[in-house]
């Protein structure tokens, strides 16, 4: 039974914590959070005596086998990035795993110190995009792996929201249907300025073309122009969707349904619930963690080095939309990547 601990009590961490009902291999000891309020809160709330509002207290004393990071990539209040600090602050202290909540990175500035990172740290750290954890997600993928609908030729993926918000979880997803292939060229196009100055500062949206070393062609779509719906639900958080071509059929994963379509099964398709299938998806993305602990084979499908070549892909389709230039995976970002949206816009 591994020992977890939770860095930060808003509204995401509750949900970290809701799905260890669905937990087997490890347990919630201990939170921590700078806001007394929030914290006690959640300690009532989830039944955890051991509270914090000092990171490095609680590593000392509670020494978890895996932390969750589940803070915004900006501390509350000022616009100071601090996803590279409280991940090297977990590393330096010998956590052996961590989960943090995405994106893993804003810009190009901070993108290059987790690269640095990702190279000389010895904690297991995965990005917490959970999608492909998703319980009919792992049944659609099982069927492209069992070859029920051919060779993949194809993937059309998008999300409502910005690039930066939702477009890890999009792009996660279109990996774990391909197992972690990497991309190696983007066309991308950009568009809205709205969101550039926000604490996740993004193009509000953008489109991409992309080749991945396995030969795949993704078309990608991100913003609330952008691609189909996914829901009856008007708003951006309610659209994710990745649609898998094959020679021989399709599976169309979608926020509130699904598709198949296979020669054995003819058409399929249904109804999801979103919020049923993401705490278990939590629990699912947790449990992988253990996993990994007990046998290093086990590497988690976000790792850390997977999700940065993931966001390396976003800056790259956001230099493209800016120099009007294929651009070559993995590429080194340009320092004030954000300045050049911002002329551009």
């Amino acid at each position: 039974m591994y020992k977890t601990a939770m860095l930060g009590c808003g509204g995401r961490a509750r949900a970290h914590a809701d799905a260890y009902r669905f937990v087997k291999g490890g347990q919630l000891a201990a939170v921590c959070d700078m806001n007394e309020e929030l914290l006690n809160k959640f300690g009532d709330d989830f039944g955890i005596s051991s509270r914090y509002t000092d990171l490095d207290e609680m590593l000392e004393k509670e020494k978890p086998d895996v932390l969750h990071i589940v803070t915004a990539p900006v501390l509350r209040g000022s616009n100071e990035r601090i996803r590279y600090p409280l991940m090297k602050q977990a590393s330096d202290a010998g956590v052996p795993a961590a989960i943090v909540e995405k994106p893993i990175a804003v810009e190009s500035e901070d993108w290059k110190q987790l690269a640095g990172l990702a190279e000389e740290t010895q904690t297991k750290f995965v990005v917490n995009t959970q999608l492909n954890f998703h319980p009919k997600n792992l049944e659609l993928k099982r069927d492209v792996a069992a070859d029920r609908i051919g060779e993949i030729k194809f993937i059309d993926a998008s999300a409502r929201s910005t690039p930066v918000d939702q477009g890890p979880h999009v792009l996660q997803l279109v990996s774990s249907y391909i197992d972690n292939s990497r991309p190696v060229r983007v066309l991308g196009q950009i568009a809205g300025r709205e969101h550039l100055d926000s604490a996740q500062p993004s193009p509000m949206h953008a489109a991409g073309q992309v080749i991945y070393e396995n030969g795949l062609h993704v078309s990608l779509a991100f913003g609330t122009v952008m691609g189909t719906m996914a829901s009856d639900n008007q708003g951006v958080y309610s659209h994710k969707r990745v649609f898998v071509v094959g020679t021989k059929g399709f599976v169309h994963w979608r926020f509130s349904s699904w598709e198949r379509a296979t020669p054995e099964g003819g058409y399929e398709g249904g109804p999801l619930n979103y919020g049923e299938q993401d705490v278990v998806a939590q629990g699912n993305l947790t449990e992988a963690v253990f996993d990994w602990l007990d046998d290093e084979n086990n590497v988690h499908p976000t790792h850390l080095k997977q999700s940065l070549a993931e966001f390396n892909l976003l800056l790259g389709l956001y230099y493209s939309g800016i120099t009007n230039e294929i651009i070559d995976l993995p590429f080194e970002p340009p320092d004030g990547l954000m300045d050049q949206l911002r002329s551009k816009l």
